[in-house]
């Protein structure tokens, strides 16, 4: 038996999957939500869903109502916490200390509180469930940290470095750390698998697609560059952040605008991206229906999109030496097909070639959308990073 559960904790959620990883099936999932204020959980078992309201003032009593609904709640699949072999923690930012997936311990636990400045609405949460898990559950369940920074360790230098003095890069740490390293990882794995080709001698470009989006250089399984950078704000446009803009930018917001740091900022994070270039939404779903309705502010932040990610891609062919595949996932890339033929309009110079109709048709399953004489293979591949954080903790506590 191995029972692995999955927790991806943040600022006021805790979100959860169950895996029996003897056959890496779902045995539950769910969320509680709101921690701290109108808190609530929604749990589930196959069709089967228990929702209700109840008060979680901290991680700690929303992980103790976790452990009820799989051992004791109406739709329970364990018949007590020591069926759980161990637990598997996603951590958005591992700095520079973690380049793997580690057994937790407590200087893992104060390395990933020491980079707070660095992820301050994920990493206190994640300490605090791990926290969790150790007051509720038996101490013979190991808990493992796994990063999605990880995968972006193996940038060579040139990618993740800034060009600014190296006193700063140095003492501060400011460097190319990139996201989504999970998700990055797992389709590009799942790739080679379609393709019956080792990961070793592919070179694809990796685009999480949703309301936080990356792309990714992955050359022979190792990640060698990738749009998001020192924050999430770098690289493509999101649904409300702004993406890689001239750094000049905020300085003139703040003399021109009379705007603070907190309030720059904010525009940047929260006002931008879809949302701003738009001036109607930062959901892709809605901004489709309003182009299609005739909206022009619509149709250029759909544009606009589309037209970076294609950027990306052409940038890393070049910086890999050839694109052999193209994966799509997150949200947006498993879901619009017409986001998908936008970014791959025009690209038949770099020997990309999309099935109009298969793509059409595709939505949020493994298919490939390329035409059989595409020299580069496209493919819509649903990204799953709690399987692999899952997979990633076996490994971890199987050493």
């Amino acid at each position: 038996m191995m029972n692995v559960l999955v927790i991806n904790a943040g600022s006021s959620t805790l979100k959860y999957q169950l895996i029996d990883m003897e056959n890496e099936r779902v045995l539950a999932k769910g969320v509680c939500d709101k921690i701290g204020k109108d808190s609530s959980i929604s749990h589930r078992v196959g069709d089967r869903k228990v929702a209700y309201e109840k008060a979680f003032p901290t991680h700690t009593e929303a992980f103790h109502e976790v452990c009820h609904q799989l051992v004791e709640g109406e739709a329970a699949v364990l018949s007590g916490l020591d069926q759980l072999a161990a637990v598997g923690h996603r951590v958005v930012h591992g700095g520079s200390f973690f380049r793997d997936s580690v057994l937790i311990d407590d200087d893992v636990l104060e390395k990933i509180l020491s980079i707070t400045d660095l992820a301050p609405l994920h990493n206190p949460p994640m300490v605090k469930a791990v926290r969790s898990c150790q007051e509720v559950l038996p101490s013979s369940v190991p808990q493992v940290a796994v990063f999605d920074t990880a995968f972006h360790h193996s940038l060579p230098e040139k990618a993740y470095a800034y060009p600014i003095p190296h006193q700063y890069r140095s003492e501060l740490k400011i460097r190319r750390y990139g996201f989504h390293g999970t998700s990055h990882r797992f389709v590009s794995g799942q790739l080679a698998k379609a393709l019956g080709r080792p990961i070793t001698e592919l070179k694809i470009a990796t685009c999480h697609l949703g309301n936080g989006s990356t792309v990714t250089a992955v050359r022979h399984g190792q990640s060698v560059d990738t749009s998001a950078g020192f924050s999430t704000l770098d690289g493509v446009m999101m649904g409300t952040r702004c993406g890689a803009i001239d750094p000049s930018i905020p300085a003139y917001l703040a003399a021109k605008g009379g705007l603070s740091s907190e309030e720059i900022e904010d525009i940047l994070m929260k006002q931008s991206g879809l949302l701003g270039a738009s001036e109607l939404s930062s959901d892709h779903r809605e901004l489709e229906q309003a182009a299609a309705g005739g909206s022009d502010r619509a149709q250029l932040a759909l544009d606009m999109y589309a037209y970076q990610i294609k950027k990306y891609i052409g940038a890393y062919a070049v910086a890999m030496g050839g694109l052999d595949g193209i994966v799509f996932t997150g949200g947006i890339g498993e879901n619009s097909c017409d986001l998908r033929a936008d970014v791959c309009e025009g690209m038949d110079f770099l020997g990309v070639r999309l099935d109009a109709k298969t793509n059409s048709a595709t939505r949020s399953r493994l298919q490939e959308i390329s035409t059989p004489d595409s020299r580069v293979r496209v493919f819509v591949i649903p990204t799953n990073e709690e399987l692999l954080i899952a997979r990633d903790t076996c490994a971890v506590i199987g050493k």
